[in-house]
């Protein structure tokens, strides 16, 4: 088979995350073949912000007044940069998009520009606004096991002032960091968990998207999409990830979620994704 008919995974992160952490996941999907391409959203990445108030020992409050390159940066921002990169995939062939956790309001936004560039979307527990804004979840029944206050010990500096949200993903206090792995990786080991934590950054933007940014029915939804269902997920609870498919295949039933289920937490099938290899290789059979 050519190379040009082979597709491309398109991986997109999640909040406070970057491309890095992919790169146990990439190293799978080479071994059994497949080429893909990790993303960096803007101000992710080599362009984040790390200042010396973020080093030990630290200074809480040179780390709550330092201003942060993603302040400013929007959702428009991260989809515009998405199809960028799309359109360069796609003149290789099919082009599957994969969007992890906040990664998948991009991947929402980009499919309801340019859905030509896309023959498959894949969200992974992510979100896929259909019927409310994706803040809006956040007091829907289905988020009721979250607490969005689990993590307020460790935010730095007023949300407000800064223009963005930071976190101290470096804290040593132990309640902090018990909520973080509740949350992200409850299934791994502390080793596991520590190692994952020191891959964040602490700085995302505060662009959350709004009703403009939902899922269309015109573009987004005349892609084959598949929702890998994360089961043992807290972050993004599975009452909820089984409540996006059901809108999003409400809004086009006639392109219905092809609904995929792995085990573990949030982060769990990043840390081991030898299983989510290959189901992402089962979705790459149809592209070619």
């Amino acid at each position: 088979m050519s190379r040009q008919m082979q597709p491309t995974f398109v991986l997109v992160h999640g909040a406070f995350s970057n491309s890095f952490a992919f790169a146990p996941l990439q190293a799978e999907l080479g071994l059994l073949g497949h080429r893909s391409v990790a993303v960096d959203l803007p101000g992710h990445g080599f362009q984040a912000t790390y200042t010396r108030a973020y080093q030990t020992p630290q200074d809480l409050e040179g780390l709550a007044a330092a201003p942060g390159s993603i302040k400013g940066l929007t959702l428009a921002d991260n989809a515009a940069h998405l199809i960028a990169i799309l359109e360069r995939a796609k003149q290789n062939g099919p082009v599957i998009l994969v969007s992890h956790s906040r990664g998948g309001i991009t991947a929402t936004a980009a499919a309801n520009i340019r859905p030509d560039l896309i023959d498959r979307i894949v969200y992974v527990s992510a979100w896929c606004p259909v019927d409310l804004d994706a803040g809006a979840y956040y007091a829907e029944p289905e988020m009721a096991t979250v607490d969005p206050a689990a993590f307020a010990s460790a935010l730095a500096g007023d949300p407000a002032e800064l223009g963005l949200l930071r976190v101290n993903f470096r804290t040593a206090d132990p309640a902090a960091l018990a909520a973080f792995k509740a949350a992200f990786l409850a299934d791994g080991t502390d080793e596991e968990f520590l190692t994952f934590l020191n891959t964040f950054q602490p700085d995302e933007n505060l662009d959350f998207g709004t009703s403009s940014d939902r899922a269309r029915a015109e573009t987004w939804g005349r892609i084959p999409r598949t929702y890998v269902r994360l089961a043992d997920d807290t972050s993004l609870p599975l009452a909820l990830q089984d409540r996006l498919i059901r809108e999003g295949n409400a809004l086009t039933p006639d392109n219905p979620y092809d609904v995929r289920t792995l085990e573990g937490s949030h982060l769990k099938w990043l840390v081991d994704p030898a299983p989510a290899a290959r189901l992402l290789g089962e979705l790459a059979a149809p592209a070619r």
